[in-house]
């Protein structure tokens, strides 16, 4: 599929997109003969951790990390125990990381709800407990 279309899906920008090309993030799989970039359904799933992991604060490194401890967990071929368990390591260390982030934003996510609350309290003509 080409670039548009990965971008309809995956609700990434072009440019976005482009822009993990550039720092090695994703690369298309293919180019068309009019050297549009192609790109297939690892390409986007991709994309979608990338997608997932930055609204939690990984940075681009973090990200490549992931991205290439789960390529070599993916990748042909039965791996010695010792490196598999080492990259099974890496991936439950941002795992726990995530869950630490997903935390702090549950957090985050309650405050500016109860923020909310009080201020359509208020524009409802109630006296919240709380002023805003």
């Amino acid at each position: 599929m080409q670039i548009g279309e990965v971008a309809a899906r995956t609700e990434l920008s072009l440019r976005t997109i482009r822009h993990y090309e550039e720092t090695g993030l994703v690369t298309p799989s293919a180019r068309s003969q009019g050297g549009f970039r192609l790109y297939t359904e690892t390409d986007v799933a991709r994309l979608m951790v990338i997608r997932r992991m930055k609204p939690l604060g990984f940075t681009l490194d973090q990200m490549r990390d992931l991205l290439d401890a789960t390529d070599r967990l993916d990748g042909p071929g039965p791996l010695p125990t010792e490196q598999r368990e080492a990259l099974l390591a890496r991936v439950r260390s941002y795992q726990r990381d995530a869950a630490e982030q997903v935390g702090r934003l549950r957090v985050q996510l309650a405050r500016a709800e109860e923020f909310e609350a009080a201020l359509r309290a208020r524009a409802e003509g109630e006296a919240p407990a709380d002023r805003p």
